[in-house]
């Protein structure tokens, strides 16, 4: 699974929204530009990006910054990369070869099996999983 530097960057941003839902307090850009090593400019974009999704919102001014919409376990894997990709077309696999070779149409058949069962997956990944996952690997992560 290849993963673009623009979505992982989006689920770093939603994982640390999710570690402060709740809490009333929307989370800086710069925050998580400097505790991940993201390029904030890029964040921005990104997070933009989710804010016209209707994934999370921006509190204007001096403690401004942005939070989640929805509850952590209400906001998927999937969705934030559906989001950032856009929606997988039915048949991504494009053969170099004859489309007509029965080996050829057999492989595509295959790719699709396995690109439905990651899509499916991703949407069961909510962000308060990743959350616990994240807390798991690092004690002192994600600490409020």
């Amino acid at each position: 699974m290849k993963v673009s530097a623009k979505t992982e960057y989006a689920c770093i941003a939603m994982l640390e929204l999710a570690a402060h839902y709740g809490t009333g307090q929307p989370v800086r850009v710069r925050r998580i530009a400097e505790l991940h090593e993201v390029p904030a400019r890029f964040l921005v974009q990104i997070l933009l990006q989710l804010k016209g999704a209707g994934l999370v919102a921006s509190v204007r001014g001096a403690a401004g910054g942005y939070q989640l919409l929805k509850p952590p376990e209400q906001v998927t894997l999937g969705q934030v990369m559906e989001v950032i990709e856009g929606t997988p077309e039915e048949n991504r696999y494009i053969s170099s070869a004859s489309p007509a070779s029965p080996a050829v149409k057999a492989l595509g058949q295959v790719w699709k099996e396995v690109a439905d069962v990651e899509r499916q997956m991703l949407h069961q990944i909510t962000f308060a999983q990743l959350l616990e996952r994240a807390k798991s690997e690092d004690v002192a992560m994600y600490y409020i």
